[in-house]
């Protein structure tokens, strides 16, 4: 599990993560929701020791991110970032292969560029390998920096939003594909998502948070709550059962 105790962080004189404390359950999906400036991207970013916190500890499985070894934490957690410039031309199967640096070390074995081929199958990028990633569609594209993260092979995949730049059908695939990643392959995923619903569909568990803080936290369907989402997005939302779940609806005019 990934435990977060106090944590604090800030940019200059900004606080934007304010004395948050969260217990990411091993396995399943968990989204981090909430409005812009919310501090969702920055306490993933804490999570994965790409920021550091200014108060407070990050523990991942019982290692503290701050004092483990980068090498020992890249096999045990990966993250992608909102904004991904490689800065060099890389083909698609180049790409995943940056995913095995850490067991690889850069001298890719067998086994390496297998998991590699299995990524990509995963995230249905079969017959693109060779292609490079501006000759892609933005769909395709964030399914090859996906599957470059999956090829790490790590228990806890954090993803801070992947269904940017992706239109309704191709964000559908995306969290089908994350769902079946944390079912079949037993991974963790922590995915910090702006659409409710796609988090009422597909996360066991969320995390509300505004302003900084975490305003609530606990299974999605507990917190699929009118009020609560009303209070944390600042519309008046209704909640509706739809098929079985409970999907979040606002009218603003």
């Amino acid at each position: 599990m990934i435990i977060a105790t106090h944590v604090s962080a800030a940019y200059g004189d900004t606080v934007v993560v304010d004395d948050v404390s969260i217990l990411v359950p091993k396995g399943g999906v968990t989204a981090l929701v909430g409005p812009n400036g919310a501090g969702k991207s920055t306490l993933l970013a804490v999570m994965a020791r790409l920021m550091g916190a200014r108060a407070g500890t990050v523990s991942v499985d019982g290692l503290d991110v701050t004092s483990t070894p980068s090498d020992v934490l890249a096999t045990r957690l990966a993250i992608l970032k909102q904004d991904n410039h490689p800065g060099i031309r890389l083909t698609v199967r180049d790409l995943g292969g940056f995913g095995r640096y850490p067991h690889s070390k850069g001298r890719l074995t067998a086994a390496d560029r297998a998991h590699v081929e299995q990524a990509m199958a995963w995230l249905d990028l079969e017959g693109l390998g060779d292609r490079f990633l501006d000759e892609l569609s933005g769909g395709q594209r964030q399914r090859a920096f996906v599957a470059m993260v999956l090829a790490q092979d790590t228990d806890y995949i954090l993803l801070d939003e992947p269904l940017n730049n992706l239109d309704m059908a191709h964000a559908v695939a995306m969290m089908q594909r994350l769902r079946r990643a944390a079912d079949e392959l037993q991974r963790t995923i922590v995915v910090v998502l702006h659409d409710l619903n796609a988090a009422a569909v597909y996360a066991d568990h969320m995390v509300t948070l505004a302003d900084g803080r975490v305003i609530a936290a606990g299974p999605t369907e507990k917190l699929m709550d009118a009020d609560l989402l009303s209070e944390v997005f600042g519309l008046p939302i209704e909640v509706h059962d739809v098929a079985g779940i409970k999907q979040a609806h606002f009218y603003a005019r």
